[in-house]
């Protein structure tokens, strides 16, 4: 390859290219994103006065909500040919972990027994009480063992994923004013979008901040505009960032001290990077600053899905207040219906606390050089990240660097298609759920989110694919980029996706 440019500068090449080309800008002159707004629930609804469209509206009063990010690129990907059982492809846009086995983590058992008929049934929409008791416990021993207050199964509802537990907390929240950031975790659109009693609040966070939560700004968004539920992911998804020590503590106390509900998705609670100095075996919770676990109003949402490397299973959690359960017990009976139940009785053994300390170290060593890796490969095709994630198994690219337009998220999302790889657009993260924005305006625009939770042979076939999108680019020009995509059943190019 010639030499790679220096992250942050405008090389001799893009000059060439954009000279030469004049590209223009906006949706309305880029194909991939005349695709996207032609997907269902994708069109602009803030432009002027929506009707019934028959594209997408075949139903008498159903309307498209909108996909997640992960879903519409899955769907973009199978018009391009993807299939789960392809190994040529590499998916490094779906947030899950590899589900293998790891070195030094405990095994795992790919069987179980159910010990009674009564399994068959139902569980409790809150739980089995063994599991909820067991979450319980190793918030306790991980984070409260100097605190009077503790954790009990009272304080924990099972949820059946993430999702079931952020919508079973958002259709229990009354009319309030609901404080998020972007760039933030994609389904967090729709769950602001769907649930009409919620106003949500956006605050966005900067890279020259390195994307931390300001919790000086939340101070002040809950004085001076009456926020009473503030909602963040913490590790962050997509920006790798973490908030910890002081920062989370005082985050804590604006719950504890202003009358505001905080909730937080502790997903990526155990994929903690350590700094030189630190060891393995670190993780992060509000729990550990928590005075009172009934009096104070902090949520926290987590589960088997990233931390056991147990998506599949969707058995998850929310841990809170006693009297915040009682109300998802009621909002998850017409809602999700409950977890599974045998699969509750086979996690139980995973929270024991040794195991679950072993698994946590063996997962941040493995992962830890995994994004080592993918970092430094990145760098030598000249993309730098400027904000190297700290936590979580995501990489926030840049491509501000590369000439348009390869430089939007959305088309090189559909470019890195033609090569059997998949990443997801920076937009989706852009978390806007009436879909007003132009894209181009969007501060996500000119990033994807690449995942490095699958394994290093299916990582190095998406980084492969990514250096041979910009060698042809380096080596023909930008004539043969942001056309000829493949369109899908669900694209229609007329006039309604090209506005």
């Amino acid at each position: 390859m010639t030499d790679t440019p220096k992250s942050g500068t405008i090389t001799p090449f893009k000059k060439v290219v954009e000279e030469v080309i004049k590209v223009k800008h906006g949706e309305k002159h880029s194909e991939a994103h005349r695709i996207y707004r032609a997907h269902p629930g994708h069109k602009s609804k803030g432009v002027m006065p929506q009707g019934i469209h028959p594209d997408e509206e075949t139903v008498p009063g159903i309307e498209h909500p909108g996909s997640t990010g992960v879903i519409y690129c899955s769907d973009r990907a199978m018009a391009n040919g993807f299939s789960y059982t392809d190994p040529g492809w590499a998916n490094l846009g779906q947030g899950a972990p590899e589900v293998g086995p790891i070195p030094d983590a405990p095994e795992r058992s790919t069987t179980f027994s159910v010990p009674n008929i009564e399994c068959f049934e139902y569980a409790p929409t809150t739980g089995i009480k063994e599991l909820r008791a067991a979450v319980a416990n190793l918030y306790n021993v991980t984070y409260r063992e100097d605190k009077e207050s503790k954790y009990t199964y009272e304080n924990v509802c099972i949820v059946p994923g993430g999702r079931a537990g952020l919508s079973r907390v958002a259709a229990v929240v009354g009319d309030v004013y609901c404080s998020y950031q972007v760039p933030e975790y994609s389904a967090y659109t729709e769950v602001l979008g769907v649930f009409k009693r919620l106003v949500p609040i956006p605050t966005a966070l900067s890279a020259e901040a390195r994307y931390a939560l300001d919790v000086d700004q939340i101070e002040k968004d809950i004085n001076n505009q009456g926020i009473a539920v503030v909602v963040a992911s913490n590790p962050r998804n997509p920006t790798g960032q973490v908030i910890r020590d002081g920062d989370l503590e005082r985050l804590v106390g604006l719950a504890q001290h202003h009358d505001t509900t905080v909730v937080l998705d502790e997903f990526y609670s155990w994929y903690i990077y350590p700094k030189e100095g630190e060891d393995f075996g670190q993780s992060v919770s509000a729990a550990r600053y928590i005075d009172d676990v009934n009096e104070d109003p902090v949520v926290l949402i987590d589960g088997l899905t990233k931390n056991w490397r147990l998506p599949g299973w969707r058995v998850c959690w929310v841990v809170g207040p006693k009297d915040l359960i009682t109300a998802l017990s009621q909002s998850g009976s017409f809602l999700d219906g409950g977890a599974n139940h045998p699969l509750q009785i086979a996690a139980l053994p995973l929270l024991e606390p040794e195991r679950a300390h072993q698994e946590k170290i063996a997962l941040q060593k493995h992962f830890f050089a995994k994004r080592n890796h993918v970092l430094n490969r990145l760098e030598k095709l000249g993309l730098k990240v400027e904000v190297p994630p700290e936590a979580t198994f995501y990489v926030w690219l840049d491509l501000s660097v590369l000439p348009a337009p390869l430089n939007n998220g959305l088309t090189f999302f559909e470019e890195l298609l033609k090569e059997k790889t998949i990443v997801i657009p920076g937009i989706f993260f852009d978390i806007n759920p009436s879909h007003r924005r132009d894209l181009f305006t969007s501060p996500c625009h000119h990033f994807v989110r690449i995942s490095f939770g699958p394994p290093q042979d299916v990582l190095d076939i998406g980084l492969d694919a990514i250096e041979r999108v910009i060698r042809r680019a380096k080596k023909h020009g930008m004539s043969g980029f942001g056309h000829s995509y493949e369109k899908g059943k669900a694209a229609n190019m007329g006039t309604e996706g090209g506005r």
